[in-house]
């Protein structure tokens, strides 16, 4: 029986992590591969380990994290915001690396029919701390930066055309549910993401304030309401299977080597799913 597999933020560019890929390999040429995210910043690093990847698995099913949406001041000229996305699928597409922009595969070696949903949400700092509850944004982004807490994405991750990163969230939302709300009902799912879906994993974090960086309360109840088998993400280096509400969730990132060098169990470059 084909099995499925995951992992996320291999930053591949950091030294110590490139290795690491030779070791995501499948049992049989039939197991399938989620990526949910953070491969690269740089484009051609992004398919091209896409591309490796994509030669040892059946399927390999990609998401953007913040890193592949990043716009680099090297030279000008680099594509930002949705231009950049559009760019990424499209150089997925002509590798076989299906996108959340591609038909949704449905895995068919569990109790029910599962549809894999490769979902690109992004975040819209709705996630506080008790002290920023009611603050306007900027009052949030205030206190994060008094606790020394700023995501690079403030720099670097552009939401061209859409006004601001709410706006391009918002719009992703609506596009991610209308897609979603087609399932068939005797479907589960494993929703695929690079940021949680649900705030509970974000427990953990060392500075609390970087929970806005991290996802949004509109997707608090999307395992629930789209049937969800196991919720698979990334982004916040905290490798781990956590519940709530009897589903399961699989943080699956590897993390930079200054991370995983310092766990006892090493570095976890693939998680088997199902």
């Amino acid at each position: 029986m084909p099995l499925l597999y995951a992992t996320s933020d291999l930053h591949v560019t950091h030294n110590g992590n490139a290795p690491l890929i030779d070791e995501i390999r499948p049992d049989s040429p039939e197991d399938w591969l989620l990526v949910a995210g953070d491969v690269a910043e740089k484009i051609d690093a992004v398919v091209g380990t896409l591309a490796t990847l994509k030669d040892r698995f059946a399927e390999v099913v990609w998401v953007p994290g913040n890193h592949e949406l990043w716009t680099i001041p090297r030279g000008g000229g680099e594509l930002r915001g949705e231009a950049r996305y559009q760019h990424l699928v499209q150089r997925c597409r002509e590798i076989g690396v299906r996108t959340p922009e591609d038909d949704y595969l449905v895995w068919t070696h569990a109790d029910r029919p599962l549809t894999i949903a490769p979902l690109f949400l992004l975040y819209d700092y709705s996630w506080r701390t008790p002290r920023a509850e009611n603050a306007s944004l900027a009052e949030a982004l205030d206190q994060a930066r008094e606790a020394n807490v700023v995501c690079t994405d403030e720099f670097y991750l552009h939401p061209d055309p859409f006004p601001s990163r709410q706006d391009w969230c918002a719009h992703r939302l609506k596009v991610s549910e209308q897609r979603l709300d087609q399932i068939p009902s005797g479907h589960g799912t494993v929703l695929m993401s690079h940021w949680p879906l649900h705030r509970h994993p974000t427990g953990p974090l060392r500075w609390p304030e970087f929970a806005l960086w991290c996802g949004t309360t509109r997707t608090e109840d999307w395992h629930l309401r789209y049937r969800a088998e196991v919720a698979v993400f990334g982004h916040l280096h905290i490798p781990r299977t956590t519940w709530a509400d009897g589903v399961r969730f699989e943080e699956v990132s590897l993390g930079y080597p200054r991370e995983w060098r310092r766990r006892e169990r090493g570095p976890i470059p693939l998680r088997r799913i199902l």
